[in-house]
């Protein structure tokens, strides 16, 4: 049996970093920008209208948020 990813899985693989993340009924999208990051969470919503969406921005390691 697969196991389920979590965001939590997410945050610790630095594959994500630098990428918008949204993590819907399993499966995990990436986007570069936060405009990519609507145009999936819209796509999302209306393919799958009962799923509750996460969504994150993972920096990179070396940047700085002021």
């Amino acid at each position: 049996m697969k196991k389920a990813i979590t965001m939590t899985d997410i945050f610790k693989n630095p594959r994500y970093r630098g990428k918008h993340v949204v993590l819907a009924a399993g499966r995990v999208y990436t986007a570069n920008t936060g405009e990519g990051a609507a145009e999936i969470l819209r796509k999302v919503r209306k393919n799958q209208p009962g799923v509750t969406p996460e969504v994150a921005y993972l920096p990179n390691a070396h940047s700085l948020m002021l």
